[in-house]
């Protein structure tokens, strides 16, 4: 049998966003096909199930939000003017209500990381990657000085984490602009005093 051609990174940034928009769950190979524009024989061929496509789609997602974030933290500059820039961002994607613009990963973690040990390993670390290099971030800033000698980066960069998904979290109960900035904000003061 010939390996079906297609651009892989399309196809799962296709994926992605039909599983952020419906969940693993309800989300169909009927509505898999209508989104990467493969036949269910090729999704077959390439990732062996939904399942296996799903778990390509995360990996996907992951190394997209890497690039986002090496992209808000240049080699040079200040490190938590980044990260302000950063946290805004974060607050646009909540504002945008574009299911595109959800967390893959803390989706997939809650709908079904306790069910799923492989959806929950990767999903885990995935966020133990990211969370390594936002603390190697604020590591960086207290080298420059921008941040105390007395701060831990690594308990700064826990709370950081658990403020971001709670930002997530927060904005599906469709809080103001002003609301959601006001708690990043927040947030952004809290590991810059």
């Amino acid at each position: 049998m010939r390996n079906a051609e297609f651009d892989r990174e399309k196809v799962l940034r296709s994926a992605m966003n039909a599983f952020m928009a419906k969940g693993y769950s309800k989300t169909s190979m009927q509505d898999l096909t209508r989104a990467t524009g493969l036949h269910p024989g090729s999704i077959y061929c390439a990732f062996d199930n939904k399942h296996g496509l799903f778990l390509a789609a995360i990996d996907q997602y992951h190394a997209d939000r890497e690039q986002q974030l090496q992209g808000f933290f240049p080699a040079e500059g200040s490190r938590l003017e980044c990260l302000r820039r950063y946290l805004d961002n974060i607050v646009s994607e909540c504002l945008s209500c574009d299911a595109s613009q959800a967390c893959l990963l803390v989706k997939a973690l809650s709908e079904v990381g306790e069910q799923d040990l492989a959806v929950q390993q990767r999903v885990s670390q995935h966020l133990q990657q990211w969370q390594t290099a936002l603390q190697q971030i604020l590591q960086q800033a207290q080298v420059q000085g921008e941040l105390g000698a007395d701060k831990d980066p690594a308990q700064l960069t826990r709370f950081l984490m658990m403020g971001i998904y709670g930002l997530r979290t927060y904005a599906h109960t469709h809080p103001s602009a002003d609301e959601l900035s006001a708690l990043a904000t927040e947030l952004y003061e809290h590991l810059s005093l």
